[in-house]
C-alpha cells in the first residue's frame, strides 16, 4: 500500500499478491426409515502464527497441537531449528471454519486472552465507540498479533492490529485527522479498528470482502475480489469471532 492509491500493496503481509413436509391432503403413508449419511467431515482452515521473539517450533507446535514437521513442510521451512521474529506460519488444520454455536475456547487461548486483557479492553472499547462488532474486532486483533504490542512483521507491520507505515500514513491523513503511534497499543488500535470501520462502510458489511481487503490490500480486493490465498486468512478469523461472541 502507499498512501496516495490505499492498499495497492497488502498492507501487512510478508509478500505482494498479485491477485449458503409437503403437508399432504390425506393420511400419511408409512415410508422407510431413510438411510443414515454420515455427516460430512468438517472442514479444517489453517491458522496464521506471528513468530513472537524468542519462540521457536517447538512451543509453537505444542501450543497448536502440531507438529515441527508438519509446520515446516506446510510453510516450506528447511531448518526447523530457525525462525525469524516477525515471521508468518501458517499452522495446518488448526481451527475449524464455522464452529458450532457455543463453541468453548481452548483452554491454551483462553489463558492468553486472559493475560492480554488490557489489550482486549481497548479493542472493546474503541470498537465499539466506532460501531465496529465488538466480535469482529477482537478477532482480527488475535489473529493478526495475538494482541501483542511488540509484534513486528518481516514486512515491518507493527502491534497489535499490524498495519505498515504506508497504511498508518494513509489512515492518519485520510480517516483520523492525526498523527498514529503503532508503537503505542491505543494508537494502534484506533487504527486499525478505523481501518475496518472503513471497510465495512467501503464493501457493506461484506465480511469477506472486508478481510480480504485487510489481508490483501484495497486495491486489490476491489479489482479482484477475495484471492484464494486469503480464505484460510477468512476462515480463521471467522472461527475465532465465533470464539470471542460466545
Amino acid at each position: 500500500m502507499v498512501s496516495t492509491t490505499p492498499n495497492d500493496v497488502a498492507q501487512n503481509r510478508n509478500t505482494t499478491l498479485a491477485a449458503d413436509t409437503i403437508p399432504g391432503t390425506s393420511a400419511p403413508v408409512a415410508a422407510k426409515p431413510a438411510a443414515v449419511q454420515p455427516a460430512p467431515a468438517a472442514v479444517v482452515a489453517p491458522t496464521v502464527h506471528v513468530v513472537a521473539s524468542g519462540e521457536n517450533l517447538t512451543g509453537i507446535a505444542r501450543r497448536y497441537g502440531s507438529t515441527i514437521s508438519a509446520i515446516a513442510k506446510a510453510n516450506g521451512i528447511a531448518n526447523p531449528s530457525f525462525v525469524r521474529t516477525g515471521q508468518r506460519l501458517t499452522i495446518p488444520g488448526t481451527s475449524a471454519a464455522a464452529p458450532a454455536a457455543g463453541s468453548a475456547m481452548p483452554a491454551s487461548m483462553s489463558s492468553l486472552v486472559a493475560a492480554r486483557s488490557a489489550i482486549g479492553d481497548v479493542i472493546r472499547a474503541e470498537a465499539a465507540a466506532q460501531g465496529v462488532p465488538v466480535a469482529f474486532a477482537l478477532a482480527v486483533a488475535w489473529q493478526e498479533s495475538g494482541w501483542r504490542a511488540g509484534v513486528v512483521s518481516g514486512a515491518g507491520a507493527v502491534g497489535v492490529m499490524q498495519l505498515t507505515q504506508p497504511t498508518r500514513d494513509w489512515v492518519a491523513s485520510t480517516m483520523l485527522g492525526h498523527g498514529i503511534d503503532l508503537y503505542d497499543a491505543r494508537s494502534n488500535v484506533q487504527a486499525g479498528v478505523t481501518l475496518l470501520r472503513h471497510y465495512l462502510d467501503r464493501y457493506h458489511g461484506d465480511r469477506s470482502l472486508v478481510l480480504a481487503a485487510y489481508y490483501q490490500g484495497q486495491t486489490a480486493a476491489d479489482r479482484y475480489g477475495v484471492y484464494k490465498v486469503t480464505r484460510p486468512y477468512i476462515a480463521s478469523v471467522t472461527a475465532l469471532e465465533k470464539l470471542f461472541a460466545n
